[in-house]
């Protein structure tokens, strides 16, 4: 991981049909991309959330999000790759909750990016 990175924001997404019914995680947009792309995700109700950013060899390069309480809702977080070298990385996003009625509750999913310089 970079201890120089900076921690990365949350953009919070206005949605025209309320919160999320389930958790997803989105493919990020530009991809392929230069320097930097965009990784969206949903949560159905406010979650401790990390996402972290793996090269082609599985090796952690960022952690965007670590441990990170977010509220429930359509979710941003942009992942600039300006010092990376390019090639294919890997995103994981794991998610943990309790829902209203103290069900604990987690998601995990891991997806591919490309970055071209």
């Amino acid at each position: 991981a970079n201890p120089n990175a900076t921690p990365a924001r949350i953009i919070p997404k206005s949605t025209a049909t309320g919160y999320p019914e389930k958790y997803e995680l989105y493919q990020n947009y530009p991809n392929p991309f230069n320097p930097s792309t965009m990784i969206e995700f949903d949560l159905p109700v406010a979650s401790t959330v990390t996402l972290k950013v793996y090269n082609l060899l599985g090796q952690e390069v960022a952690t965007l999000l670590n441990n990170q309480l977010v509220e429930e809702g359509a979710q941003a977080v942009e992942f600039n790759a300006a010092n990376y070298p390019s090639g294919v990385y890997f995103y994981r996003i794991n998610v943990e909750s309790v829902d209203e009625d103290g069900v604990a509750s987690t998601f995990t999913q891991i997806m591919k990016m490309m970055l071209m310089k």
